[in-house]
């Protein structure tokens, strides 16, 4: 019964006419077969570079990022397929509709193709030989979708050509095989860099992302033809793992500027216009009716929640082909406004992105984070913590956003909600970093840092890159970026906050502890990250915190005689 929630399915028969077949070009793309491999290893995926190694290609805007991203979605298809096809035979019927740029294959609910056309025209002539399924004592709700279901007249018996179709794997590496090759990495700085390799966004589920945002646009474009479906957070950002949640915002601003233009005249649209007494009920309404269009047209989507009432009204739902779970807002300006500038601080320095999806890991690891709501750190919370110690170093790695304001010229302003959100958008006017220091001196250096951070007096502050007095009571106050009167961390507890500081102050320790010791890493033992990552660090303080005085002072006093002992020995030498 899941074809239910395809809308307009299609019969694609393979047997085409003759004629040439345009291959992907994309290495990540590629599949058997085709003469990708030798012709894609130019185009890489945004954040796929080496960490460590200086990135000299010429860094892209976000907003050229997300242009290019949304035409590329909107020329492509999502096909779901059987589990046995040709795709030789697949590939040459789909290329009498248009060249393809390029496809790849994967698994969700079922073997599905994501099909990207070098003409949008394409996707329109393969809408025009499709049917409305046939479900007998049932009756399907025909929709005009780019989301097909392939079925074939005959069965194929090609042994060969259904071998030779290899699935992209849209999932992180399990936690068993993680820390296999953390431990197999051949120093610290290589287990931060595998951990990033592993852990974040391929090229192909980067491309499902902007696409299954360019299907839900589809559905709403029903009601508000000229509005844009954007994806904002982890899945544009630069610090999305595999696996994280889809976040969507339905952008009406096209619409209002539309609107602008054409402000004076005698005649008003009424049929168009109702008026309500605020703008949030004006969202609850059409998330409203968004929801219900997802719920009963929208192809793949099931489990539509709409949850009106939140601070921050939005519709839930899971996008059943992809695999994504979705959560659509609308005129969610500045949290992509956020998004953009995680964007660029992670593509200023090559180690940002490998500290921060290391110190995310780690945190979720031992429970500091959750993906229930609740009093928890959470992702957005940690990087910004990321960014504020990195701001500190000394010479510093990255620049404060106030500073990055300095730069900015009258194309970049930018005031969102009366909140003045400006900062430089061209890499090229920013210098880079003196700093040299590696992974390894800045994951301890990191630790130390905030396992002896004054939380009850001071606030994180990325604007001026300083510590200053909290300007209210919460234990943990990180300000917000551009909403500069919250806090992004108001809901974590005091006791998960100090779970945070003795977990931080014991893993400085280990790793002093290595330093000390000159653990090798060919000694088949936990070592580095993947010593930090092992619950029963965690265990072991609970227990001492039973047994022995608090886990906090007793570290503190581990680091203090660390430090002591270096400096006795420094005199003796000396001497």
């Amino acid at each position: 019964m899941a074809a239910r929630g395809l809308g307009l399915l299609t019969s694609l028969p393979l047997r085409a006419r003759r004629g040439q077949v345009q291959r992907p070009l994309c290495r990540l793309l590629s599949c058997p077969g085709t003469v990708a491999a030798a012709l894609g290893r130019e185009e890489q995926s945004s954040g796929s570079s080496e960490t460590g190694s200086e990135d000299r290609t010429p860094k892209k805007r976000f907003s050229e990022v997300q242009k290019e991203r949304r035409e590329q979605a909107q020329r492509t298809v999502l096909i779901h397929c059987p589990n046995k096809i040709s795709e030789k035979k697949f590939l040459k019927y789909l290329s009498q509709h248009g060249s393809i740029n390029n496809h790849f294959f994967y698994e969700s609910f079922g073997l599905y193709a994501v099909v990207e056309f070098s003409q949008k025209e394409s996707v329109a002539s393969l809408q025009n030989v499709t049917r409305t399924p046939s479900l007998g004592t049932e009756a399907a709700i025909p929709f005009r979708s780019r989301y097909f279901n392939l079925k074939l007249k005959t069965p194929l018996n090609q042994t060969s050509e259904q071998s030779s179709i290899r699935c992209r794997n849209q999932s992180s590496p399990s936690s068993k095989k993680l820390f296999e090759l953390l431990c197999c990495a051949e120093s610290v700085d290589d287990q931060l860099s595998t951990l990033l390799r592993e852990s974040q966004l391929t090229e192909e589920n980067t491309r499902l992302r902007y696409l299954t945002c360019s299907l839900i646009e589809d559905v709403a474009a029903a009601y508000f033809p000229d509005c844009a479906v954007r994806p904002f957070g982890s899945s544009v950002n630069s610090f999305g793992k595999l696996g994280c949640d889809l976040d969507m915002f339905l952008d009406l601003d096209e619409i209002e500027k539309f609107s602008t233009h054409k402000a004076s005249g005698n005649f008003l649209m009424e049929f168009q216009v109702k008026n309500v007494p605020s703008e949030r009920i004006a969202t609850q309404k059409i998330l409203s009716v968004v929801g219900e269009c997802l719920d009963h047209f929208g192809p793949g989507c099931v489990g539509v929640q709409k949850i009106l009432n939140a601070r921050c009204p939005l519709v839930r739902f899971s996008h059943q082909a992809s695999g994504f779970q979705c959560d659509l807002t609308t005129n969610n300006r500045i949290a992509l406004k956020s998004s953009e500038l995680l964007y660029m601080y992670g593509a200023l320095d090559s180690r940002v992105r490998a500290l921060v999806f290391s110190i995310r890991c780690w945190a979720r690891a031992h429970s500091l984070t959750s993906s229930i709501p609740g009093a928890w750190i959470t992702n957005f919370s940690l990087t910004v913590m990321v960014i504020f110690f990195l701001q500190r170093r000394s010479p510093p790695i990255l620049p404060t956003l106030d500073y990055l304001k300095t730069l900015a010229d009258a194309e970049d302003k930018c005031i969102i909600e009366g909140h003045n959100c400006t900062f430089v958008r061209d890499f090229n006017r920013i210098k880079p970093s003196g700093n040299a220091e590696t992974l390894e001196l800045l994951l301890k250096e990191f630790f130390e840092y905030f396992g002896n951070f004054a939380f009850n007096k001071n606030s994180i502050n990325i604007r001026q890159g300083r510590e200053q007095n909290k300007p209210e009571s919460s234990p943990l106050h990180i300000q917000n970026p551009f909403e500069t009167s919250l806090n992004i961390s108001k809901n974590v507890s005091q006791s998960q906050l100090q779970k945070f500081v003795d977990l931080a102050r014991e893993s400085a320790w280990i790793l002093h502890q290595e330093d000390k010791d000159r653990v090798s890493p060919s000694n088949n033992q936990p070592w580095g990250l993947a010593a930090l990552l092992l619950p029963s660090v965690a265990n072991s303080m609970s227990l001492a915190k039973k047994k022995k005085k608090p886990a906090s002072e007793r570290i503190k006093n581990l680091l203090e005689s660390i430090k002591s002992e270096s400096t006795e020995n420094s005199t003796a030498t000396n001497g």
